[in-house]
């Protein structure tokens, strides 16, 4: 207290001082005081409670504009008010106590405040330093003073004083928003604002004075540069970051769940070269559909930077002005850059929005936005689940809360694991590992020793170089192993029935049936270990598909017993597992039977086959000439084609493909506008009954799906086998298609209120229609 008042001893009045009461207008003319850029000649006073306003455009409040120091805290009565001569110059307190103050100060002007005993409580003076202007304030009692600066009504600068302060009274102003002398702002996308003594602002790109962000896609969650969170609510390709010829995109499927998504690979497009780079499941790389060995030397492909460790896959690349760098483990995907960026840059590393304007369709499948509800799993607490994903509001993460927002990456946590179990690796560990790396790439802190403070463990890439097929996903098995399991749409049409495989192939002389290696897989069956009646007859696994086929025929019969009732010769064979001479078995018990028969000739079989294996059919309509083609099959892939010689059952589900030759897929787009079945080889028949109307599947038979309509030069259906009551035994399928310029226009029907990413009508070529007809029989 000694200090401040031998400070303001020293000071040299050019005036007598000037008392003043709770209001005031003081003449400041001989010292004009200069405030956020507007110089001022006239001060206003007021004395409110326990707040003391001093204003320059009049009194307080008056204007809604106006401009004022405000100090409360203090219980004042009065005040004192002097204009003093006194050369404040470099090496002075206010130099020592401004970084940045250069000029020198000649006078000052400076207001005492009293309390009802006629004691000082505090006090405020002003000087000009050339281009540059200041405030002190000193508060000679105990407790504190609260300052709020306010211009243009504006509260620009609040701080508390105890002791004194020196404070500049400039600032730096950009679209209305002020900005401290020597303050440093750091904007969400990395990029920075200081603002100098001068009162000159400097902008910044990420990496020279504040961190570059990071960019986490964990779960079905992307927490981007921005800060944002966007929700995938799907199973599509979407575009994380896109400019100049080069693309990262990040593809979403389902694994445990039919209704989430989880990320399943990372692929990086470049234009230049047009190559894709896949960063996939497994850690694999591959360049366009060629996997490529990555050893622990780095690789450099078309410019991108790939190396690989024990934790994951790292691409690095340049883009635009900035370098940028892909980390994926398998499960989460994190992108940094450093450099300067374009603020415009699509994709969902930077999108403010929704999702759906990112979706890419050449990357996704035709039905990755069909949704597939499920009931909830009752296994989850969700209330424990937000205790485990709020540990990151909690030591020792709070040295990252500065530049690492916490709240999305909780978020995401708990969106994820209160839906989806906490299995196969999944589980908060996760999330809190990912807010580390996105800490330690901005701060460089990677929070050492963290793990063991809230029980998780270190990262095992336990998946490296597994190989599943595209309906399988990696993961740990009860033995610390790896299988790959089953993606939960795929499996869902086995899993309703119980069944492990395809129904059973009976053709002729020879049988055989089809195992799904991945619900093996899950059972802990070991293909390998399984035979027929004869041992030496063994599933043969597709390398691709890891489906496995067992059969038999009359040259190779396999154990194959007969068997007779009164209808039916039954071929019957079994698939088994080995015996094992060990005392003890970690296997379980496996059997199944399989068979095929034939019915008596008195007996009618009910079965269909198709009279041709596929129509061609030559269109020319309008502009277009091409060659339109009708072909069925068995299985939803639509690998196993109908031949004349196949069996089918009613109610035996059945996709017909219609594909088209000599469409450029870039200029127009098939729609199937309706299909029916007539008992007549007339299209017209009046027995009809519809499939697909209007380009949707008629919603009185849930067993019709469409699929692909308008996407494409070709698109594909299903249904289940039926007979028409009473009529004879052939069924004729008509279908009838239009052709769709794409420029401009939605191609695709828009069917039962669904949400499509595009909303325009389909516009269909004048008299591109064509008709195609198949007939089936029994």
């Amino acid at each position: 207290m000694l200090l401040v008042l031998v400070y303001l001893a020293a000071l040299s009045p050019l005036a007598a001082a000037v008392n003043f009461g709770t209001t005031a207008e003081l003449d400041f003319s001989d010292c004009p005081v200069a405030h956020y850029g507007q110089v001022y000649t006239t001060v206003y006073v007021n004395i409110i409670s326990t707040t003391a306003a001093v204003c320059f455009k009049g009194p307080y409040p008056a204007t809604a504009d106006n401009d004022c120091v405000l100090m409360t805290g203090k219980t004042v009565v009065r005040g004192s008010n002097i204009i003093g001569q006194s050369v404040s110059d470099t090496g002075s307190s206010w130099h020592n106590s401004l970084q940045g103050l250069t000029g020198s100060s000649t006078c000052y002007a400076n207001m005492a405040f009293f309390n009802g005993q006629n004691l000082y409580e505090f006090a405020i003076q002003f000087r000009q330093f050339g281009t540059q202007s200041a405030l002190y304030i000193g508060v000679y009692t105990t407790g504190d003073l609260s300052v709020d600066v306010m211009v243009g009504g504006v509260s620009v600068d609040t701080y508390g004083v105890s002791s004194n302060i020196f404070k500049f009274s400039i600032a730096c102003i950009k679209s209305g928003v002020y900005y401290g002398v020597n303050e440093l702002v750091c904007n969400p996308d990395g990029s920075s604002v200081s603002c100098s003594a001068e009162g000159n602002l400097t902008f910044s790109p990420c990496g020279v004075l504040c961190p570059c962000p990071t960019c986490t896609v964990i779960g079905s969650t992307v927490v981007n540069f921005l800060n944002y969170v966007v929700s995938v609510p799907d199973r599509c390709a979407y575009t994380l970051l896109s400019e100049s010829g080069v693309e990262l995109l990040a593809v979403f499927r389902d694994r445990r769940r039919k209704d989430f998504s989880l990320l399943d690979k990372v692929i990086l497009r470049l234009d230049g070269p047009g190559v894709n780079i896949t960063l996939g499941p497994g850690l694999r790389l591959q360049v366009d559909d060629a996997p490529l060995s990555l050893g622990s030397l780095p690789l450099s492909l078309h410019g991108v930077d790939v190396s690989k460790n024990q934790t994951g896959v790292t691409a690095t690349f340049l883009l635009s002005n900035y370098t940028t760098s892909v980390f994926f483990d398998g499960s989460t995907a994190q992108i940094h850059k450093t450099g300067s960026s374009n603020d415009t840059i699509p994709g969902l590393c930077y999108s403010s929005g929704g999702s759906s304007d990112e979706v890419l369709p050449e990357f996704s499948s035709s039905s990755c936005e069909e949704q597939f509800p499920e009931p909830a799993d009752g296994t989850i607490n969700c209330t424990t689940v937000t205790e485990r994903c709020e540990l990151l509001y909690e030591a020792p993460f709070t040295s990252c809360h500065n530049l690492t927002d916490p709240d999305s990456f909780i978020g995401a946590c708990i969106n994820t694991l209160c839906t989806y179990p906490a299995v196969d690796g999944l589980s908060h560990c996760q999330f809190l590992e990912a807010y580390v790396k996105a800490c330690d790439f901005q701060t460089g802190d990677s929070l050492e020793g963290w793990r063991s403070e809230v029980g998780c463990s270190p990262p095992r890439a336990s998946c490296q170089d597994v190989l599943c097929s595209d309906h399988e996903f990696c993961v740990e098995d009860v033995s610390g192993g790896t299988i790959c399991a089953c993606r939960a749409i795929f499996a869902s049409e086995y899993r309703s029935t119980g069944a492990l495989g395809e129904p059973t192939v009976c053709d002729g002389s020879s049988a055989s049936v089809t195992l799904v290696g991945c619900l093996l897989e899950e059972k802990g069956i070991d293909y390998s270990e399984l035979h027929l009646n004869n041992q030496s007859c063994r599933g043969q696994k597709d390398n691709v598909s890891h489906m496995v086929t067992f059969g038999f025929d009359v040259n190779n019969t396999c154990g194959m017993e007969v068997e007779h009732n009164n209808s039916q010769m039954i071929y019957k064979n079994s698939i088994m597992m080995s015996n094992s001479s060990d005392i003890i078995t970690r296997h379980d018990i496996f059997n199944l039977d399989f068979s095929c028969f034939y019915q008596q000739p008195d007996i009618k079989t009910m079965s269909f086959r198709i009279k041709d294996s596929s129509v061609i059919q030559q269109i020319v309509s309008g502009p277009w000439n091409y060659t339109l083609t009708m072909k069925t099959f068995s299985d939803a892939g639509r690998t196993r084609a109908i031949e004349p010689s196949t069996e089918l059952r009613l109610k035996q589900s059945v996709w017909v493909e219609l594909k088209t030759d000599g469409l450029d897929d870039k200029l127009v787009a098939v729609v199937t506008d309706s299909c029916w079945a007539t008992d007549l080889p007339l299209a017209n028949s009046s027995l009809r009954y519809d499939l697909i109307v209007s380009g949707c599947s008629n919603t009185a038979d849930q067993t019709v799906k469409v699929m692909g309509n308008g996407l494409g030069t070709s698109n594909y259906f299903s249904f289940n086998m039926f007979e028409f009551s009473g009529k004879s035994d052939v069924v004729y399928l008509h279908c009838k298609l239009n052709l769709c310029a794409k420029k401009g226009n939605t191609c695709a029907p828009s069917c039962g209120g669904k949400r499509r990413r595009r909303s325009a009508r389909s516009q269909y070529e004048d008299g591109s229609s064509a008709f195609i007809t198949m007939a089936w029989t029994n």
